[in-house]
């Protein structure tokens, strides 16, 4: 099995690390400082589960053409997406499976609409990890947990065993046949976690012990979960009675890869997250206040 990991940042660097247990042919797409670092000190992970060091890794800036891969790995920043998508479909041939850990809805809209409906696969990341100041992967608490499956309930022999063989070596990437419902579970929490941890600049521990922040947080995972309504999504269980409880069992110390992105003054994903709400809302005629309030702060700082 040829496997791609195209982004070897939080996301990307521990599934990777994990993923070299597998052995497979493993290929890292990176660029810049990221790039070279990796070829000159191999992949670091530091987390509570285990820590890896990878050295001697297939990691490269670009896809060679022609290349062909089983599973293409995508956890490029969402302002990215759109190139990486258009060079993957240039450059990649034959049959492959896209798993897009992007945060929020559009990454497999726009797979369905450049590839096809019957090649569209979902993914979601259950995990907080970002790429610290020395260019490793920190893992914060003991959550990652991976979820994959069909968009449109397309079956694929080949992602479900790519899964199991996953579980045998400890990285818990779990196939399901309700990914949608994960992918906008996650979408109600991270919009509202990203939003109001980089507003506030705060951790998740400090906004839940302020009873004003701390409505205001459930208040932004309200509207997105009344967008999700929009879309026909059924969940299990409430989500927002879900996340509350998850949240009460979190790191204090816990925030964002957006905060982090904000602090090291990097580009940020507002526009896709906190501003698709804002947009998609006032297309189904719904009112995005807290949407708007996080997105109109973060942009006047």
């Amino acid at each position: 099995m040829k496997i791609l990991v195209y982004g070897v940042g939080g996301i990307g660097g521990f599934l990777g690390s994990y993923l070299e247990k597998l052995g497979i042919q493993l290929t890292f797409i990176a660029r810049g400082k990221r790039l070279n670092h990796l070829k000159s000190k191999g992949l670091i992970l530091e987390s509570n589960l285990k820590n890896i060091s990878l050295k001697d890794l297939d990691v490269r800036s670009d896809i060679d053409n022609g290349e062909s891969f089983d599973i293409i790995i995508n956890t490029v920043k969402l302002y990215d997406f759109d190139y990486v998508i258009a060079n993957i479909i240039k450059k990649v041939k034959g049959n492959f499976i896209i798993l897009p850990f992007q945060n929020g809805i559009y990454a497999e809209e726009k797979i369905k609409e450049k590839i096809g409906e019957n090649r569209t696969f979902g993914a979601v990341a259950q995990i907080s990890s970002f790429v610290d100041i020395n260019q490793n992967i920190k893992h914060v608490g003991d959550l990652a947990t991976f979820f994959v499956g069909s968009y449109e309930k397309n079956d694929e022999n080949i992602l479900k065993v790519f899964c199991e063989n996953c579980q045998r070596i400890g990285l818990d990437l779990r196939f399901t046949m309700n990914i949608k419902e994960k992918i906008w579970q996650k979408f109600i929490f991270l919009s509202a976690y990203s939003g109001m941890t980089t507003l506030t600049e705060k951790t998740i521990g400090e906004i839940f012990s302020d009873e004003n922040l701390k409505q205001k947080f459930i208040k932004a995972m309200i509207e997105t979960y009344e967008l999700s309504n929009m879309y026909a999504v059924k969940f299990e269980k409430n989500p927002i009675d879900f996340w509350i409880e998850k949240i009460e069992r979190m790191p204090y110390e816990m925030t964002s890869s957006m905060f982090m992105d904000f602090k090291n003054k990097k580009k940020l994903e507002i526009d896709w997250l906190s501003g698709s709400i804002i947009k998609l809302s006032e297309q189904n005629n719904l009112k995005p206040d807290i949407h708007k309030e996080i997105v109109s702060g973060i942009k006047a700082k």
